[in-house]
């Protein structure tokens, strides 16, 4: 059971909430504008650049349900504190960050702080609104994702070029103490409903390594037999994580609840196989814009930005929505309109494309993803019980890195297949255009699985946990 919440705010909870879910994306998109700069200051190759944006990553993608379970155990409260101060320290630290190898292992710290965050803010949220308003509040955590992404590549630019790379991590810190000061004074309660159960350290750690290892094959495809065999050693991992997990008394992810809780399970497959078709989508138009319409980056962001601003537009009004009706229902449309977007894209998009056409495709993709994405949280927090709230949020932020990883894996083998290790130039561009045609071609198949899998839980009755009550 949770202790007495009476000295707590709701609202302070959920502006507590917008302020991470703002600062971790944003801590993934700006960094990626900065690093041609922290390149040259620090003499870094590549490779090493590439392992700055992978390292945040993979330790979000590896940790998420492992905090998640610590804060049905330990309280949500205390891992979220702990993960912003964690956070902040570590962000500060990135700007004095003296060469790359030390940034890097930072980077990979920072993104354990993330996944501290981001596994249990959906819980808190749930925590304490009650189940009539949850989606418009959801609605409003989601916006507030959405503009950590569209606004990361603009503010990581002007700062790169305006005072150096270093302030793209210190822009963080003012937000990331401010979320401190207000967690300290006006979050005084706890929820920790899975009291007295064990932690799974060891399914974490199989958990864990099973993913490191997919994450390596994939960024090392190019290399033959070594990248295809450390993903099915992953996979294998993976494999036996599940089984070791169903017979565990008390698991890091309930399989039960995957296997019984069907709502559940099709909810949270039917969001990877979304961010799975998305993220490549985004990849390839920011691309294509670049190299096949010979826009240049500022341009070609501009652009880009319609898509994550419908998603700003349209999440706080679908999350009150969600709340007057099935959210069920309305994640189904939005999946619909994700799926006619990437559809459009495979038949449409090329060099010849006119520019309205691209901005209008983007615009579709993220109407459907903006229609999608909160009222299917909704339903995946409502359909479990208090004590899984954790669970259930940190399986949310586990779908969605899980659809990045396998979205650019997809782009990787794709683009090693068509193109090789050469870059795109005139030369080379038809290449780049069949591997984009046949990554897109993948990726409308994934939304059309997606959508089988959002469509297919409308046969499955949702279960009316407490929470809902």
């Amino acid at each position: 059971m949770a202790s007495s919440n009476s000295n707590v705010s709701p609202t302070a909870v959920l502006v507590t909430v917008c302020l991470a879910q703002f600062m971790v994306p944003l801590m993934f998109t700006s960094v990626g504008v900065a690093l041609p700069s922290m390149g040259r200051e620090l003499q870094a190759s590549a490779m090493q650049l590439s392992l700055v944006e992978q390292a945040y990553a993979l330790a979000l993608a590896m940790s998420m349900l492992t905090f998640g379970r610590l804060g049905d155990l330990l309280g949500r409260r205390r891992v979220f504190l702990c993960g912003l101060v964690l956070f902040t320290a570590l962000t500060c630290g990135l700007g004095l960050a003296t060469n790359i190898w030390l940034l890097i292992g930072l980077r990979l710290a920072q993104g354990l702080g993330a996944a501290m965050l981001l596994s249990g803010s959906l819980a808190l949220v749930a925590s304490v609104f009650p189940f009539e308003v949850r989606g418009q509040k959801i609605g409003v955590v989601s916006a507030f994702t959405y503009s950590g992404l569209t606004t990361g590549p603009l503010l990581g630019g002007f700062l790169t070029t305006a005072l150096g790379w270093r302030f793209v991590f210190w822009m963080v810190v003012p937000l990331g103490l401010a979320a401190c000061f207000i967690c300290l004074t006006r979050m005084q309660g706890e929820w920790k409903e899975a009291q007295g159960e064990r932690m799974d350290w060891a399914g974490s750690l199989n958990y864990a390594l099973g993913l490191v290892l997919v994450a390596f094959g994939a960024a090392h495809l190019a290399d033959g037999l070594t990248g295809w065999a450390a993903i099915l050693a992953g996979c294998a991992g993976l494999a036996l994580f599940l089984r070791r997990e169903a017979r565990t008394k008390d698991p890091l992810l309930d399989v039960s609840l995957l296997r019984e809780n069907r709502f559940f399970t099709f909810s949270c497959l039917a969001a990877m196989g979304m961010y799975a078709a998305t993220f490549g989508y985004t990849f390839f138009m920011s691309l294509s814009l670049q190299y096949a319409h010979g826009l240049s980056p500022h341009q070609a962001g501009l652009i880009l930005l319609i898509q994550p601003l419908m998603q700003v537009l349209v999440s706080p009004t679908i999350g009150r929505l969600s709340d007057r009706g099935s959210p069920a229902k309305l994640a189904n449309i939005g999946m619909v309109v994700n799926c006619a977007g990437l559809l459009l894209a495979t038949l449409l998009l090329g060099p010849d494309t006119p520019l309205w056409l691209v901005g209008l495709d983007l615009a579709l993709v993220g109407l459907g993803t903006g229609v999608f994405v909160t009222p299917n949280s909704t339903a995946i927090m409502g359909s479990v019980e208090r004590r899984q709230f954790g669970v259930a949020s940190g399986m949310i932020g586990t779908v969605r890195t899980l659809g990045l990883v396998i979205s650019m894996t997809t782009a990787s083998l794709v683009l090693s297949l068509f193109m090789g290790g050469h870059t795109v130039t005139a030369e080379t561009l038809p290449g780049f255009l069949s591997s984009m045609r046949t990554c897109l071609v993948v990726y409308g198949v994934l939304s059309v699985c997606g959508l089988s899998l959002a469509l297919g839980r409308a046969r499955v009755a949702p279960p009316s946990p407490p929470s809902a009550a």
